[in-house]
């Protein structure tokens, strides 16, 4: 095969490969920075699929000087795929919003790739046929295509983070146009070599600043994010974990969203955990599903009859971090390495549909149900394989979020846990950093009235930071309705029919 032929095709996989991990890339920033991450990702993919049949397009109006043309291309392409991070956090930094800057880098990654392609057919013509031509050159992009998305799932997100995955990126598009300048190096023009050797120095100047600042302009972003000092950032294949330090707290946040609190986390974990430990006649086995920073298995560990706790998190980062880090392990104290304690990084739906043991308590203690992957861990299919994991006086309690902010997303988490088969009592607590927060606690076969047999509870031993006696008392109490109660009947949240995060989204969180 030809050299020159060869190298056109190689460019046309690099194109592939570093066009999809660009906007897996911003998908995944945009889910960072803006949520829903099945919108952004099905946006952003399709707007660059739009945007390469509009690059297309104009590439039939290139009509001279093809070889520069298409070297120039691949040199655009590779310093924008690789700074779409930096593009990002820059624009964040200096204007808050990056929303238009990443569908404007996904239509400019989108036209790179759909000029490039014609481009490459055109300038093959003369070494194939027109039908193993055309073939050639779409196999070898979606190839590269596959290529990128094993290496953005395997490799670049795990592994290199967002920081420095487009980066490896563009230096691979960069390095294939360099070759190709070599080899086509005799059949240019003087005047051409010039313009190249500038594209060429350019572009290299441009990635040796980027692998020089990226990381110093991502910090700086995420400082401006999150207000105060970042002790602990990583980047996991699953979200990104930043932990924070300001005016004597440390804060956790997942995916930007904060998880706990060290000014007031107990206001959350100990009304998570105390409540259906109090309500279960004898709890001794108990599954806590989420929750990997270990503050809620801290408050189950407070009870001495507890034999075992069965901890499942999807990402191992985040327990890893709990057993090791001094700050987590002074939040938790050091739970997750208690021999009581298995700790299994899983999909916690995965794991349900695939176990055999039953637990007398199941505590939930999942992300808000803001996106719709989210929701199907508060959705009626889950909750039947908690009420199939649970013995027949089991008991389950589930964040909810919030009664006050979102009260139909609130409503709609207790309707679908009836509907499986769970008798349920709304808690509500507030949570000075959180805002007015709920729980719904559901039991098995059950004639009891919970709420009266929570009322008549005693913590007795329970070594406590806040939770009293009347606190508990308190937490099944709701006064009257003080916002205007919102329209419509609440649906049952269903894999099929997940209508929780609409609900979630459209809550009143313009007050939160």
């Amino acid at each position: 095969m030809n050299r020159t032929s060869f190298l056109l095709k190689a460019a046309l996989f690099a194109t592939g490969l570093a066009g999809i991990v660009s906007e897996y890339t911003l998908s995944t920033l945009a889910t960072y920075f803006l949520g829903d991450s099945v919108f952004q990702f099905t946006m952003i993919v399709s707007i660059m699929l739009f945007s390469m049949g509009i690059g297309s397009r104009i590439s039939k109006n290139i009509e001279d000087s093809l070889l520069e043309k298409f070297v120039w291309i691949e040199f655009g392409l590779s310093c924008i795929a690789s700074n779409v991070t930096v593009i990002v956090y820059t624009v964040f930094a200096f204007y808050g919003d990056p929303t238009i800057i990443i569908y404007i880098l996904s239509i400019l990654v989108g036209l790179f790739i759909g000029m490039e392609i014609p481009l490459v057919v055109r300038l093959n013509e003369g070494f194939q046929s027109l039908r193993v031509n055309i073939s050639s050159a779409l196999e070898n992009d979606y190839y590269g295509s596959l290529a990128g998305g094993a290496f953005f799932a395997f490799i670049g997100l795990p592994i290199l983070g967002l920081t420095y995955t487009p980066l490896v990126l563009g230096i691979v598009n960069f390095s294939v146009a360099i070759l190709f300048i070599v080899v086509i190096w005799k059949e240019v023009k003087s005047e051409q070599k010039r313009r190249l050797i500038i594209y060429a120095s350019f572009t290299a100047t441009l990635l040796v600043t980027s692998g020089l600042m990226s990381e110093k302009i991502v910090k700086w972003g995420d400082h401006l994010r999150y207000k105060d000092r970042v002790v602990y950032s990583e980047q996991t294949r699953y979200q990104k974990i930043v932990l924070t330090k300001g005016e004597g707290n440390y804060w956790l946040f997942l995916n930007g969203n904060q998880q706990l609190s060290t000014f007031d986390e107990e206001l959350y974990h100990e009304p998570l955990v105390h409540p259906i430990m109090q309500l279960h006649n004898d709890p001794k086995s108990i599954l806590v599903l989420g929750g990997g920073d270990g503050a809620a298995v801290r408050e189950l560990l407070k009870y001495p009859d507890v034999e075992e706790v069965v901890l499942v998190d999807l990402d191992p980062a985040v327990t890893d971090l709990a057993k090791t880090h001094e700050v987590l392990l002074n939040i938790n104290k050091n739970s997750l390495n208690h021999p009581k304690v298995t700790v299994i990084n899983q999909d916690g739906f995965t794991y349900l549909e695939n176990i055999n043991s039953r637990f007398d308590v199941a505590i939930a203690d999942f992300p808000d149900p803001r996106t719709v992957d989210l929701g199907r861990l508060y959705s009626r299919e889950f909750y039947w394989l908690c009420n199939r994991a649970l013995k027949s006086d089991g008991m389950l309690i589930t964040q909810a979020g919030s009664p006050y902010y979102a009260e139909k997303a609130f409503k709609c988490i207790d309707t679908t846990m009836s509907v499986a088969g769970f008798k349920t009592l709304q808690l509500h607590n507030q949570v000075p950093t959180l805002g007015e927060w709920g729980w719904v606690l559901g039991a098995k076969n059950t004639n009891e009235d919970l709420r009266t047999k929570l009322r008549n509870s005693d913590l007795g031993n329970i070594e406590t930071k806040w939770l009293t006696n009347e606190a508990l008392t308190a937490l099944c109490s709701f006064g009257k309705q003080v916002l205007p109660k919102e329209k419509g009947m609440v649906a049952v949240n269903k894999l099929h029919d997940p209508v929780l995060y609409k609900y979630y989204e459209n809550g009143r969180w313009d007050i939160y």
